[in-house]
């Protein structure tokens, strides 16, 4: 199940659960639309590629199975990228396609 993280993890925008500018990769790694940008779709936790995160229905279109019986965490993951370092990693990935790495 999702955490779906409340927040950005570079630039700690607020990413609500039914936000559609967040973005994870494969472990979850959550950014917003503006920091992949920034990051050139490169996670700087793992090195894949991120995806649109999707949205858990806020009403139970199906008993039990909302928003309101999976809530999202409120834990925040809030660690600034060291854009410099990050560098290095886009280089060294920038030829291997997301699906790819």
């Amino acid at each position: 199940m999702l955490e779906l993280r409340p927040t950005c993890e570079h630039c700690n925008k607020a990413l609500p659960p039914s936000s559609a500018a967040a973005m994870i990769c494969s472990f979850e790694c959550t950014f917003c639309r503006d920091c992949v940008e920034l990051l050139h779709n490169v996670c700087p936790n793992c090195g894949g590629g991120f995806t649109p995160r999707p949205v858990r229905p806020a009403h139970d279109w199906k008993p039990g199975v909302s928003l309101g019986r999976y809530p999202a965490t409120t834990k925040v993951t809030h660690q600034s990228v060291d854009l410099a370092a990050h560098a290095a990693l886009v280089t060294a990935v920038a030829a291997v396609a997301p699906e790819q790495r």
